[in-house]
């Protein structure tokens, strides 16, 4: 079994238990160890910025916790911790004095940076360490006939120097080769790549609402199953936030959002239930209902 060090993040254990309980009941079933490393602590995110300082000091201690365990790669299932760690991983590997000025500082909290591991996305992992064709190897319930719609989001593809193997902004394919692994068609729509809006909504809710609603549009014109995405604050937006989208801009779409793990492990014959479906804020019960007829 391949381990792991798996960073869960702040927003993944408070407000999306639904993608952490999907993502280690299908990594277990696929032989991937997702381990647990208490030490970790904020990827510094949300201070990039006004503390830039401040947000490297804090995602450098993170990638030392993970190297002092032995473990050659953090994983996680945040498209903005995967994005920031990752980022300053590469900045300290590749300048000498930006790595022996912050080892002055980390010596004091009893850490050094040593530049041993890698950091991916869970669905990067995915793709690139189990393969699509693995991943069809366990689907014992084929998603033949349904439309599934994926939303990449901005971090999980940007920015490009953050990552080892970026993607192609413009023509992303990892999450729909993913999606196609479980038998689904993946579906290409006008707004894919568009932002989900959760960036704007601590300013301008009505902005992000209705950034995230041109999505649904497009989908509800697509007939779109459901939506499959990997980041948690995009699905704040496209889960949570779908009744808000409803109710203050009178549109109703109703349509299923799913973490990429969740629709793989319903594929893979899981119970929806084991899946955590039952916590998403948009009810999904149609989609899994049409996932059991396949049977």
């Amino acid at each position: 079994m391949t381990g792991y060090a798996y960073f869960a993040g702040c927003t993944m254990p408070v407000r999306n238990l639904n993608y952490d309980l999907s993502m280690r009941k299908v990594a277990g079933a696929l032989g991937v160890d997702l381990v647990d490393v208490p030490e970790f602590g904020c990827c510094g995110y949300p201070l990039g910025a006004l503390d830039y300082h401040t947000m490297v000091l804090l995602s450098a201690r993170n990638l030392c916790v993970a190297e002092e365990k032995g473990l050659c790669e953090i994983v996680t299932g945040c498209t903005g911790c995967a994005g920031t760690l990752s980022k300053v991983n590469r900045a300290l590997k590749a300048d000498k004095q930006k790595r022996d000025h912050l080892n002055h500082e980390l010596s004091k909290l009893g850490h050094e940076f040593k530049g041993k591991l890698r950091v991916r996305h869970f669905a990067r992992m995915l793709y690139d360490d189990v393969g699509p064709e693995r991943i069809r190897s366990k689907i014992q319930r084929p998603l033949t006939g349904l439309n599934v719609a994926a939303h990449y989001g901005c971090h999980y593809l940007k920015p490009t120097e953050a990552f080892d193997d970026p993607e192609n902004v413009e023509r992303p394919h990892t999450i729909d080769r993913l999606i196609e692994a479980t038998g689904a068609t993946a579906m290409d729509y006008p707004t894919k790549l568009l932002c989900c809006g959760g960036d704007v909504l601590g300013i301008d809710e009505m902005t992000a609402l209705k950034m995230a609603r041109e999505k649904f549009r497009d989908l509800k014109d697509t007939n779109a199953d459901a939506m499959t995405l990997v980041c948690p604050f995009c699905a704040v937006m496209y889960d949570a936030g779908q009744k808000s989208i409803e109710v203050k801009l009178q549109e109703k779409f109703s349509l299923p959002v799913l973490y990429y793990p969740q629709i793989l492990g319903l594929a893979m014959g899981m119970d929806d239930k084991s899946l955590g479906i039952q916590l998403n804020r948009t009810k999904a019960k149609d989609f899994v209902d049409k996932v059991k007829k396949l049977q």
